[in-house]
């Protein structure tokens, strides 16, 4: 009988080991549990991690731009000022090309503007004409500020000897500027004012040469002319005259050298 109990339990013991791997039940280790464990938190701490610095990034991105935009501020009234000088200065100089223009007239209607060197210079009586010089405007501040400081030198306070060397200074910080070509005219005029005529040449020739779609041209021929006159050389003046009747015909300039030609006959 004992027997008989003792099989039966050693059957059931083996059906159930037999039914438990046939239907792949799992066995659970706990040790590989815990490994599973740590490793989700490994994980969990890592995105933690990640979005701790892309939220200090972000904070990082955040404080540049609006240093950015207070810097953007800053230039945007920077820009603003200086847009405001540079209004003022083309204002200025547009009222000294309207005076300019007026002088001119009065030149040409017969009229003349004359001024001696009034500190420093031979006190020559010889006239300064004062003549249109439209240019293009420069959108360097520095630039305008510095032509124009050197013209009213010239046409408000008639410093003539001051004049020069502030043309001299300007052609030198900007050489290519747009007013070189008047310039360079300015200073062949205030030299020819003074009768220091080897100075007033080259100022002179440099306008003829360099500038060919100057206004002034014409009549830097013509002065060039004049000094070639006032030195004796009839044939180099003679031939100055007649480049500004042909090259210039029907022009103020034509005019005055026809009248030059006369006296040379």
């Amino acid at each position: 009988m004992k027997l008989m109990k003792l099989s039966g339990v050693v059957l059931a013991v083996g059906f159930t080991g037999l039914v438990m791997a046939q239907s792949g039940a799992p066995v659970v280790n706990v040790a590989q549990a815990q490994q599973g464990n740590e490793s989700v938190q490994q994980r969990l701490d890592r995105i933690e991690r990640l979005l701790e610095a892309r939220t200090q990034g972000q904070a990082s991105m955040m404080e540049q731009l609006g240093r950015l935009q207070r810097e953007v501020s800053e230039l945007r009234g920077i820009s603003e000022e200086q847009a405001y000088q540079l209004d003022q200065i083309v204002q200025r100089q547009r009222d000294i090309y309207q005076e300019l223009d007026r002088v001119s007239q009065q030149v040409r209607s017969g009229g003349a503007v004359s001024g001696a060197a009034t500190s420093g210079g031979s006190g020559s009586s010889a006239a300064i004409d004062a003549p249109s010089l439209p240019v293009t405007l420069s959108d360097n501040v520095g630039e305008n500020e510095a032509y124009d400081r050197a013209v009213r030198l010239v046409l408000q306070d008639r410093r003539y000897d001051q004049a020069i060397p502030e043309f001299q200074a300007f052609l030198s910080n900007y050489p290519n500027s747009s007013y070189a070509g008047n310039a360079h005219y300015w200073l062949g005029q205030l030299f020819y004012a003074q009768e220091e005529y080897d100075q007033a040449i080259p100022h002179f020739q440099r306008v003829v040469r360099d500038f060919p779609d100057s206004n002034k041209r014409a009549d830097c021929i013509l002065k060039l002319g004049m000094i070639a006159q006032a030195r004796g050389n009839v044939s180099e003046a003679r031939r100055f005259f007649e480049q500004v009747r042909s090259e210039y015909a029907g022009s103020t300039e034509a005019g005055m050298a026809g009248r030059q030609l006369e006296q040379l006959r």
